[in-house]
């Protein structure tokens, strides 16, 4: 027994011994500096190689944790994360500029980003595709978007990103608006009309100037006559047919067209590349 132990001994010895004489895997970003670290992760960046980007950005702000370049990889890397599909990583990284550096010049761009990426979350490969009406998805995204915008307008109002958040604010107000119709059309396919009713109520009172109030109204009129309840339903058709003769429904459906490239816009605004 004495000798079997001493020779498990021996074993395990020469084991680790034979292990730390294994050539070691070579850090390719030794010696780098700050700059350097930059540039390649820019040019991996542009390559769409957004993974090795990530790992430069963050090897940049673990080994120079101070300066102008860990502050722009700080940023850079919610995009990055962003185009490699990792939502949740990216709207984190964006909040931990928000809360690192709230006075920035370009903190305007990482509340930009957040709503970017709630914009974008529920859009699957397929669906980018094949056209479908986002509006029957779950709407948490398309409100956490719209919050997203909502507070880069306030906070920002003059930003260079102000436009166009205002654009999406109004296709996802729209967005929302249909949703709450689709809700209350299947409510009335359940017989559940004065939940129709109710869904149709909403759409009126807080999508305003939207093109889903006609089909909201159109529901609650059928949803009271079904109810029996003649003086609601009357009080919808003398609504209806008022704002049909002002034309106070002809709103104009909206689809969001991205005009510029968001990454374009981040490199161009930063100058990043001019260094």
């Amino acid at each position: 027994m004495a000798k079997y132990r001493t020779f498990t001994a021996l074993l395990i010895l020469f084991l680790l011994s034979g292990c730390s004489l294994l050539p070691k895997e070579k850090d390719e970003t030794l010696g780098w500096s700050a700059q350097k670290f930059y540039s390649e992760a820019s040019f991996a960046m542009s390559d769409g190689d957004y993974e090795t980007a990530i790992k430069y950005f963050e090897g940049l702000e673990s080994r120079y944790p101070f300066g102008r370049y860990a502050m722009q990889a700080q940023l850079d890397v919610a995009y990055a994360y962003y185009k490699d599909g990792s939502h949740e990583s990216a709207i984190a990284a964006a909040d931990r500029f928000i809360r690192l550096h709230p006075r920035d010049p370009h903190v305007d761009y990482a509340y930009y980003l957040k709503g970017i990426v709630n914009f974008n979350r529920n859009l699957s490969f397929i669906t980018r595709f094949i056209p479908t009406d986002t509006s029957q998805r779950d709407p948490g995204s398309i409100i956490d978007s719209f919050n997203d915008f909502a507070e880069l307008v306030r906070r920002f109002p003059e930003s260079q990103y102000a436009e166009d958040a205002r654009k999406r604010m109004f296709y996802l107000r729209n967005n929302l608006a249909s949703h709450e119709v689709h809700v209350a059309r299947y409510y009335m396919k359940r017989g559940a009309y004065l939940a129709a009713a109710n869904r149709s109520v909403t759409v009126v009172e807080k999508y305003q100037r939207t093109p889903s109030v006609k089909d909201a109204l159109e529901i609650m009129i059928s949803a009271y006559d079904k109810l029996g309840l003649e003086e609601l339903s009357a009080d919808a058709q003398r609504v209806l047919a008022l704002n049909l003769k002002s034309g106070a429904l002809d709103v104009a459906e909206t689809e969001y067209k991205e005009e510029r490239s968001l990454g374009k816009a981040v490199w161009d605004y930063l100058e990043l590349d001019k260094n």
